[in-house]
């Protein structure tokens, strides 16, 4: 199967900084591949070369089949992005924000874009509220939803649950899977192991300038041995104590009347 994401030997440097030292890694389409590095790492630097916004020292890369150092019109028409920040309008409403892609897009029926867009990703009940009332998670799924219009093959989250709450990080989770599921292929960065865990098909640790470890969940947990599990006795609290002695639902005494 001809990989939806292809890089070999991706190198970048900023002055003397080396930030990517020979980056390789194939992305099977419609799947989600998690590109898993601390702060620095050089995560957004690997998504900005494929994403034609930045032009690589060497090496090469190719989305969807195409070239991104000779065929960036190609790949651009091919992907859409999402950064660390949801790119919305918030004085619009969430209605408005998508037709409005839509128009600039040139797209036919941009409202009927819209609505199965705002049903998909579970915002019908606040489409005609200004989306500076939403949450953090419902101006991401809004975001996320945004790029989708015109039906990009290939997609980029950029550490897409930055700043979220854990409730807000679930709605993306969510999102992201519906992504998959609908056959789009998802390269995603993240800092977040369990972000990774819960997502990725496959997984690519960037530490160094380089891909050190690339494997399913699976492949990446065999690596380590089983862990030892020691049984240590548990000393009870003072808690255990009082509830072991009053019951779990003690019932005061009725006052005297």
């Amino acid at each position: 199967m001809t990989a939806a994401i292809s890089v070999q030997g991706l190198e970048k440097s900023y002055n003397e900084l080396h930030v990517l030292r020979g980056v390789d890694f194939d992305v099977a389409p419609g799947t989600i591949f998690a590109l898993l590095g601390s702060n620095g790492a050089g995560k957004t630097t690997v998504v900005k070369i494929l994403a034609t916004l930045l032009r690589a020292d060497g090496g090469a890369a190719s989305v969807n089949g195409h070239d991104v150092a000779t065929r960036p019109t190609e790949v651009r028409q091919s992907i859409s992005l999402t950064g660390q920040f949801a790119a919305v309008d918030e004085i619009l409403t969430g209605r408005e924000n998508l037709v409005l892609v839509a128009r600039l897009r040139h797209l036919d029926r941009p409202e009927a874009i819209a609505a199965g867009l705002l049903d998909r990703f579970g915002l019908t009940d606040a489409a005609d509220r200004r989306v500076g009332t939403y949450s953090g998670g419902m101006r991401r799924r809004l975001d996320i939803a945004m790029s989708l219009i015109g039906n990009p093959p290939v997609i980029f989250l950029d550490e897409p649950t930055t700043g979220l709450d854990p409730q807000a990080r679930i709605e993306v989770w969510q999102a992201v899977r519906q992504l998959a599921d609908g056959g789009t292929t998802v390269l995603l960065t993240t800092q977040y192991l369990d972000e990774a865990e819960q997502l990725a098909d496959r997984i690519a640790i960037l530490h160094g300038g380089r891909i050190i470890e690339n494997g399913t969940l699976a492949e990446l947990k065999q690596l380590l041995p089983p862990a030892t599990v020691e049984y240590v006795e548990k000393q009870p609290t003072l808690e255990d104590v009082f509830l072991a002695l009053v019951g779990a639902d003690p019932k005061p005494p009725k006052e005297p009347e």
